[in-house]
């Protein structure tokens, strides 16, 4: 059977869940349409989701239109719990947008489609809601090619649109006779409708990316058919130059017969095949009733059963390509709703997998191609502490937060052992709540929180050259002479390692250790942030043979490095965040003050109707104080968005962070640690 993977994406309130109800209900999935705020939907089935009436973890579920098996991922709509739909991304065949028809396009509408666009995803935008009062129409359609994509066609328009009795009708191609209908646009008005002019605006949309079809269009546009519309509506939707947009109503069922067909006929389809070794994508990692590790695939080429051989690959902590041996040991596929079956998995299915020891999020398997080193969404910029409340339960804390890591590996779990303290990053305060929420129920541990504190970065501002040498009088030394030299790398570049020796001076696991141990050694710098833009070159070397081990090189370059740093210097720099803040128009000139006053920077106000919508940027440490102040700035209607834009020098007394390593800054300590006498 053939297949298509899509994703629901919204902002918070927009009826994505609601959405995926109504297509599992109209497929014959589901006799009973849940509830998001009953608690009994098919994808919100974590407690936490239930309670709080939000999405936290993608799910998946299956429904089937026609000969198509349409495997659906939903996922988040929280700002908070981004990194989960970024996963998502990456397995998708389309996406459809939700839009509410009353709310309109938010300012997470806007981040996502900025994304997807990025991206060049097949999108189908959704406009739902359009049996509530206030629900739009026409000034919708502007808002949405002026806020997010110019390109779109609209799919199908609305009769008695803010009531009740709200229906989405499909627009037809063009009157005359085209025979019956058999796809999203060649669906026909209802008896006594009168046609609109769907021909000529859709071939207006067309012909901008569609140079074979304006030709004939301008040819002899009587000779086009229904089916040719339809083609080529579909492949500039499959190659995301435009945007099909439908209306309706998750709730009553209203455009979600057209909006199916859409899904099924716009959207790239996976023939399946048994063509090709088996290559696939780890997007999800959860735990087995026994703990066990259980891989969510999507499978791109191949066939995947149990008892399969197959290749894991992942890039390690320094960018390397990293090949493990693995072996299946249970196969399911999505079938029906969220039910799965024991069966091999074919191109394009999403699987269940047990048996991948040590399997990871993002990692692909039986090919390291799609192994990706970018992010679409930008890493947390705060951390917080996490401590038990329980004594001598750290152990137990980290090992949890370990666990929890698999599923979300950018939380990013750092240990003090001598604090006797765990941290961790975060988005916001909501995935810190769902984070202690999820140890107590699952792992039966009571934990409190610090406050949140931004993440910052350091980089070095000059150039800094150490060495230090194999030396025979010392009764504490290391078999290695080693060379350092730091100085300020591109923007954006990370950390680049290179070599001023021959390769040749040393044994190649020599030069590797060296190279590892400065990569490590700089996630703390001089005030204990990660060190980024710097370029490190190795300048001298040198070993006794056969005295000489990688270990000696792996703990002399700590000492070699750092005494580089500080004669380089570096600055620290703090995260900020670009905003999109939309308020009453009588409380704008308020809520300006206010975000001055947190240090903002207003760059753009525009006025939007009975609205003012204001971006800029804003340090990430005052981000959650105008989040607060903001409620009562806006009678609790203002909506904040920010996402990460980039680093700004500190400001005022530089911040630091404790130290979790080994200490190549204090000498005496360092030695102490390195010889084992601490």
């Amino acid at each position: 059977m053939s297949s298509v993977n899509i994703g629901i994406l919204a902002h918070v309130d927009a009826g994505k869940t609601s959405l995926t109800e109504r297509l599992l209900y109209s497929a014959g999935v589901i006799d009973r349409i849940g509830s998001v705020d009953r608690g009994d939907t098919q994808t919100d089935s974590h407690e936490m989701e239930r309670q709080r009436g939000i999405t936290i973890r993608s799910a998946v579920v299956s429904f089937t239109v026609g000969d198509v098996k349409v495997n659906l991922i939903d996922t988040p709509g929280h700002p908070d719990f981004i990194s989960e739909v970024e996963r998502a991304l990456g397995v998708l065949d389309g996406v459809v947008l939700v839009v509410s028809a009353v709310e309109g396009v938010q300012a997470q509408t806007r981040l996502l489609m900025r994304t997807l666009v990025k991206m060049g995803m097949p999108v189908i935008l959704f406009v739902n809601k359009i049996d509530r009062m206030g629900a739009r129409y026409d000034d919708l359609l502007e808002e949405i090619r002026t806020e997010l994509t110019p390109t779109i066609v609209p799919m199908t328009r609305v009769d008695r649109i803010g009531t009740p009795q709200a229906r989405a009708v499909a627009r037809r191609i063009a009157a005359g006779d085209l025979g019956p209908s058999t796809g999203p646009g060649e669906l026909r008005d209802e008896p006594g409708e009168l046609p609109d002019d769907f021909a000529t605006d859709l071939a207006d949309a067309l012909a901008d990316h569609g140079d074979a079809f304006l030709a004939r269009y301008l040819d002899d546009e009587t000779a086009l058919t229904a089916e040719d519309y339809t083609t080529e509506l579909a492949r500039q939707t499959r190659l995301a130059q435009l945007y099909p947009v439908f209306f309706g109503s998750a709730v009553a069922g209203a455009g979600i017969t057209e909006l199916m067909n859409g899904i099924t006929s716009l959207f790239p389809v996976n023939h399946g095949g048994a063509e090709g070794s088996p290559r696939g994508t780890v997007f999800k990692i959860e735990r087995g009733w026994a703990g066990e590790k259980v891989a969510y695939v999507r499978l791109h080429s191949g066939v995947l059963g149990p008892r399969s051989k197959v290749s894991i690959h992942r890039r390690d902590q320094h960018g390397a390509l990293v090949e493990l041996p693995g072996r299946t040991t249970v196969v399911e596929v999505f079938d029906q709703g969220s039910a799965v079956i024991e069966a091999e998995a074919g191109a394009g299915d999403i699987a269940k997998v047990w048996g991948l020891k040590g399997i990871r999020i993002g990692d692909q398997l039986g090919s390291a191609e799609g192994l990706g080193d970018r992010h679409l969404f930008a890493p947390p910029s705060l951390e917080t502490v996490v401590r038990a409340t329980r004594s001598g339960a750290m152990p137990e804390l980290y090992e949890a937060l370990l666990q929890l890591a698999d599923q979300d590996p950018f939380i990013n779990v750092r240990k003090n052992d001598e604090e006797q303290e765990v941290s961790v990053s975060l988005y916001g305060e909501v995935q810190k709540e769902v984070i202690k929420a999820t140890l107590a129920d699952d792992y039966k541990l009571d934990v409190v929180f610090e406050g949140s504190r931004i993440i910052c970065v350091e980089r070095p501002v000059g150039v800094g050259e150490w060495v230090e040498e194999i030396d025979y009088r010392s009764k504490t030394f290391f078999w290695a002479t080693v060379g350092l030299r730091v100085e300020p790398g591109a923007l954006g570049s990370g950390v680049v390692f290179q070599r001023s020796v021959e390769l040749g001076s040393l044994p190649h696991a020599f030069h590797k250790a060296v190279e590892e141990a400065v990569r490590s050694t700089l996630h703390q710098g001089l005030h204990g942030w990660e060190v980024l833009d710097i370029l490190v070159t190795l300048t001298h070397t040198g070993f006794a043979s056969p005295v000489s081990a990688a270990g000696d090189f792996r703990k002399l370059t700590p000492l070699v490095l750092m005494n580089a740093l500080k004669q380089a210097g570096t600055q620290v720099f703090e995260p900020v965040n670009r905003f999109e803040l939309e308020v009453p128009a009588e409380n704008a000139s308020t809520a300006l003050l206010n975000l001055v006053e947190c240090t903002g920077t207003p760059e753009t106000t525009k006025a939007q109707g009975t609205t003012c919508l204001v971006e800029g940027t804003i340090p990430a440490r005052t981000v959650q104080e105008f989040e607060q102040r903001l409620p009562g700035l806006s009678q609790g209607e203002g909506v904040l968005l920010t996402r990460f834009h980039g680093f700004q020098p500190a400001v005022g007394a530089t911040p630091s962070r404790r130290r979790t390593d080994t200490n190549p800054l204090d000498r005496k300590e360092y030695m102490l640690r390195a010889f084992g006498r601490i």
